[in-house]
């Protein structure tokens, strides 16, 4: 089987070039292979590779920077998918295309469900819903997986963010008045390997939406006490030294940490459909934080 992944220079792609490679033959794309920008650059890299299963993670993921940049993000989150799922169709691919908790406008205490009503508050919310309506139009098979606070060792992100500042400050004030599920890249890229084998053993007669999160339940304040009482670790894994000290972690309201982008309250998905489609669940998310700070994230998959 040879897979396309997206978005290599991210944190899930960067974690599914490693969990797929024992199923097939990964071709991995970054931006300079692929402008998600520019549906012709889509084409043209979709028919060189000529894959039978696409997976795309990347995504235009400036949640405050969006605001001001819709037109871009809306090319890469709502246009390019649809591209992708067009070009799937034709050559009856299956398309992995992975969405958010944004889609949803945090209201209630109940975990979302696939079903409920959408209602993005901001603009990257609103693309990435597009997104997900431009690759059911398209006609391919699909998956389309929504996930929610997705961290790596990588890149800009909460842990990393949170290491830099602990390093920095006496106080982090966070917010403690939004509950999520973190949900490691590794975490995502392991459960996404284990599509691949459900797809290729037992391929189902249609896709659709599943929600794809971390077990459990914390506010932002709640992760952020998680990482600084795992400093050591964090700096460890990130090859980093250890913070001369340890910061006190204070919670704070949402209108008191103002941002372009408004965010949902309650992010908290219902992972039920993914469990009885595919037999899969995510473990919780202090395990998968702790499997990344041991090295769980680069373990090989069988």
């Amino acid at each position: 089987m040879r897979i396309l992944v997206t978005g290599v220079s991210g944190q899930v792609g960067h974690d599914l070039l490693r969990t797929l490679a024992p199923l097939g033959e990964v071709v991995g794309l970054d931006r300079s292979a692929m402008d998600l920008a520019s549906p012709d650059s889509i084409r043209a890299a979709v028919r060189r590779v000529a894959p039978q299963l696409i997976f795309n993670p990347a995504a235009y993921t400036a949640v405050d920077r969006a605001e001001s940049e819709a037109d871009e993000a809306m090319r890469i989150n709502g246009i390019a998918p649809g591209v992708l799922g067009e070009e799937a169709a034709r050559l009856g691919a299956w398309l992995v295309h992975y969405s958010t908790d944004y889609v949803f406008d945090g209201s209630g205490t109940r975990p979302w469900r696939e079903e409920d009503p959408t209602g993005p508050l901001g603009v990257y919310g609103r693309t990435k819903l597009a997104g997900e309506q431009a690759v059911a139009a398209s006609g391919c098979r699909h998956l389309i997986l929504r996930t929610s606070w997705v961290y790596s060792l990588r890149g800009r992100n909460f842990l990393t963010t949170m290491h830099r500042l602990a390093c920095e400050r006496e106080e982090l004030r966070v917010v403690d008045d939004q509950v999520g599920a973190p949900t490691s890249s590794a975490a995502l890229a392991d459960a996404g390997a284990a599509l691949v084998r459900r797809l290729r053993a037992d391929p189902p007669p249609e896709g659709g939406i599943f929600h794809m999160s971390c077990a459990g339940v914390v506010s932002w304040c709640g992760f952020a006490r998680a990482i600084v009482d795992r400093l050591d670790a964090v700096s460890q894994a990130l090859g980093a030294p250890p913070p001369a000290h340890r910061p006190r972690v204070t919670p704070i309201r949402t209108e008191d940490y103002p941002t372009p982008a408004a965010r949902p309250r309650n992010s908290v998905l219902d992972n039920g459909r993914l469990a009885r489609g595919f037999g899969q669940a995510l473990p919780h998310w202090e395990v998968a934080l702790n499997a990344l700070l041991a090295g769980g994230g680069e373990r090989p998959v069988a």
